[in-house]
C-alpha cells in the first residue's frame, strides 16, 4: 500500500512538471505587400488586412488546440513596400520564425525561397496563382495553399462542358496576367472539350471609366465590342487586370452568359460559401473583422491551420517534422469544402475544390460528376502527375 501511494506520488509530481513546463512557441511570419488591388466595384475593394486577417483567426485556432498539446502559435507580420528587398526581409522573418505565409508576386517568391534554401524555414504561398511556381520554377521549401490558374480554369471548363455551354468565345486582357490566364482556359478547353470559337483582345487605353458619362459610354461600347461573333454558347473572358471583365455581364450584343473573370468566376473560397460548417466559419470572420471572408483570407487561415494540424501531429514545433509531416501521405486538412485537402507530392500544390460563384451564391463546386481520375478526382483540377515539370530542389 505505501509502496503505491509513494508511485502515486511520483506519477503527480511528474504530471505537475509536465503542467508547468513552458509551452513549445511556434513562430509563424506573414510577408506580405503593402496596399491592395482595387476592384472595378467599388463594393468589392478588398480591406488592407485581406489575407492577414484569415492568419489571425486560424493563429485563434491553433491556440485553442494548442492549448491541450501545450504548444502556443504567434504571428508577425511584415509587408514590403515597392523596391524594398524581399531575401533580405524573408531572412529577417526566418530568425524569429519557422514558417512564413507568403502573399508575394511570383518573381519575389521565388526570390524569398532561395535566401532561406539553406534554412530549415518552410513558405507557404497564400497568394501567387502562377502555374510555374509549381513547375519550372518550383521549390522544395514552398507549399502552395493558393489554388494555380490552370486548377481555376479546369473547375471553370467542367461546369461549363457539363452544361453543354461548349462553344465559347474568348476575350482576353492585353496585361501579361492576362494572357497567362487566357492560357490556362485555351489548355481547359482542349482537355475537356469545349472550343474556342473566336478570340478577341481588348486593349487597356488607360481611361477611367468612373466618371458621369461613364455608364453611357460602358452600355454602348460594350455592344458593340461583342457583336458579329459566331454561333457561341458563353463568353468567357481573362481579365486578371480588372480592366473590363466586369462590364461585360447583360452588355454582350447576343444574350448570352459571361464567364471567369466575371459573371460565373472560379474562386478557392467566397462570402456566400454555406456548405459544409462553414456557415460557422463565416460567422466567426465576420464578428472578428466586420467584413466578409475573401478568396486570400481563407488561403492564409488554411496555411496556418496547415501548420497547426503538422505541428500536433508530428508533437513538434521544429520545421523539419512539421514539414515532413506535412509533405508525407498521412497529412489532410479540413477546409469547409466536402472533403479533406491533402498535398500533391510531385510539386507540393494543395488539392482542393473550387467554386463557383456569381457574386451573390455559390452555384457549384468542381471537380464536376463524370470528370473521373485514378487517384483523386481533385487531380482533375490543375496539372497532373503525368504533365508536371517540376523537379523539387
Amino acid at each position: 500500500m505505501i509502496r503505491w501511494l509513494v508511485g502515486a506520488v511520483g506519477l503527480s509530481v511528474v504530471a505537475t512538471h509536465a503542467l508547468a513546463a513552458e509551452p513549445v512557441g511556434i513562430g509563424i511570419g506573414y510577408l506580405g505587400r503593402y496596399g491592395v488591388k482595387s476592384k472595378l466595384s467599388l463594393v468589392e475593394q478588398p480591406s488592407e488586412n485581406d489575407g492577414i486577417a484569415g492568419a489571425r483567426l486560424a493563429i485563434e485556432d491553433n491556440n485553442t488546440t494548442g492549448k491541450f498539446l501545450n504548444q502556443t502559435f504567434t504571428l508577425e507580420e511584415l509587408r514590403l513596400k515597392d523596391g524594398e528587398d524581399v531575401a533580405k526581409a524573408a531572412t529577417t522573418l526566418a530568425t524569429r520564425n519557422g514558417f512564413i505565409i507568403a502573399d508575394l508576386p511570383p518573381e519575389a517568391l521565388v526570390k524569398a525561397a532561395d535566401a532561406l534554401r539553406d534554412r530549415a524555414t518552410l513558405l507557404l504561398n497564400a497568394g501567387s496563382i502562377d502555374d510555374r511556381l509549381r513547375e519550372e520554377d518550383c521549390r522544395a521549401n514552398v507549399i502552395h495553399v493558393a489554388p494555380t490558374r490552370s486548377m481555376l480554369a479546369d473547375a471553370l471548363a467542367q461546369y461549363l462542358v457539363w452544361k453543354q455551354w461548349k462553344r465559347w468565345v474568348l476575350v482576353v486582357g492585353s496585361h501579361d496576367t492576362d494572357k497567362l490566364y487566357a492560357v490556362a482556359l485555351r489548355r481547359a478547353a482542349v482537355r475537356f472539350g469545349a472550343k474556342i470559337v473566336q478570340e478577341r483582345t481588348f486593349e487597356d487605353t488607360g481611361g477611367a471609366r468612373r466618371t458621369d458619362s461613364g455608364v453611357t459610354l460602358i452600355q454602348r461600347q460594350m455592344p458593340v465590342f461583342t457583336q458579329q461573333a459566331p454561333a457561341y454558347d458563353v463568353l468567357v473572358a481573362a481579365d486578371e487586370s480588372e480592366v473590363f471583365a466586369s462590364y461585360l455581364p447583360y452588355r454582350t450584343w447576343d444574350p448570352r452568359p459571361v464567364a471567369g473573370s466575371a459573371g460565373l468566376v472560379p474562386t478557392s473560397w467566397d462570402a456566400a460559401q454555406d456548405q459544409w460548417g462553414a456557415t460557422q466559419m463565416q460567422n466567426r470572420f465576420i464578428k472578428l473583422n466586420s467584413r466578409r471572408m475573401t478568396a486570400l483570407d481563407m488561403q492564409a487561415w488554411t496555411a496556418v491551420r496547415m501548420i497547426g494540424e503538422a505541428t500536433s501531429r508530428a508533437n513538434s514545433g521544429d520545421p523539419k517534422p512539421v514539414s515532413d509531416f506535412l509533405k508525407g501521405s498521412d497529412f489532410s486538412i479540413a477546409a469547409f469544402k466536402g472533403q479533406r485537402l491533402t498535398l500533391r507530392d510531385w510539386n507540393l500544390q494543395l488539392r482542393q475544390p473550387i467554386l463557383l460563384v456569381d457574386g451573390r451564391m455559390v452555384v457549384s463546386v468542381s471537380p464536376q460528376e463524370g470528370f473521373l481520375h485514378q487517384v483523386s478526382e481533385l487531380d482533375t483540377l490543375g496539372v497532373d502527375r503525368p504533365e508536371t515539370r517540376c523537379k523539387l530542389h
